[in-house]
């Protein structure tokens, strides 16, 4: 089974060079990754994300936290473009489910991200809400939990299964540590893995043996040696 990558960023540059890319199939971001490329209007700024990636999917952050507000801005956004995912939170900043933001979007067709999931409970909740057309990415944070010293592999399996019946529903493996947790979400059979662009550049590169690595690996620490002009 193929595994798409999406690219986990919002600078434009960035954008526009990943695009450009077969091995990326769409884009992620979030308003962490909205303030860190320096946007200033939300609504300009992921104008500009859409005019650079024009025919691949794009996920755009509801940002408010009541769940009425988060209704609003998720048909505005879903009006910038075509090729819009409306990316909601699973709970707000009380920890209140978002059920009734996840259910009215996905009954007026809006294509969801819902993010930071992290259990097959939350993914059970969800997939009691939905319908079995309009198009769901569910996202579990898989890096974040390892974080915290939790194996996420379960919750992905559970998920994976239940998602199972609807045709619908992407499972997409987010908060990425390393290039080999690729490998990781595509064994456990995730729909979508995101990820960061330099790991991106990495994964690129796979395929080179552990002797190219070992010789690799000696020459840079010769070559840094060599302009630190160390001396025993």
């Amino acid at each position: 089974m193929s595994i798409k990558i999406f690219c986990d960023i919002a600078d434009l540059s960035t954008i526009k060079k990943f695009t450009k890319k077969k091995i990326v199939r769409g884009f992620t971001t979030n308003p962490s990754l909205m303030r860190k490329a320096g946007a200033k209007d939300y609504k300009l700024y992921a104008r500009q994300i859409l005019k650079v990636c024009k025919n691949k999917p794009v996920s755009l952050e509801v940002f408010a936290d009541d769940q009425k507000s988060m209704i609003d801005q998720g048909i505005k956004i879903n009006t910038w473009g075509k090729n819009v995912f409306v990316k909601v939170p699973v709970v707000n900043s009380k920890n209140n489910f978002t059920k009734n933001v996840i259910k009215e979007l996905n009954h007026k067709n809006i294509k969801l991200n819902i993010t930071a999931v992290y259990t097959a409970k939350q993914t059970k909740q969800i997939l009691k809400l939905i319908n079995k057309k309009t198009k769901v990415i569910i996202s579990i944070f898989a890096g974040r939990a390892a974080d915290t010293g939790k194996d996420p592999v379960p919750e992905f399996n559970e998920s994976i299964k239940l998602a199972k019946k609807f045709k619908n529903v992407e499972i997409l493996w987010a908060s990425v540590r390393e290039p080999y947790n690729y490998l990781q979400a595509k064994q456990l059979g995730c729909d979508i893995i995101t990820i960061p662009p330099s790991i991106i550049e990495k994964i690129e590169n796979f395929g080179k043996s552990f002797n190219q690595l070992t010789k690799e690996t000696v020459q840079a620490f010769l070559i840094d040696s060599k302009k630190s002009k160390f001396k025993i």
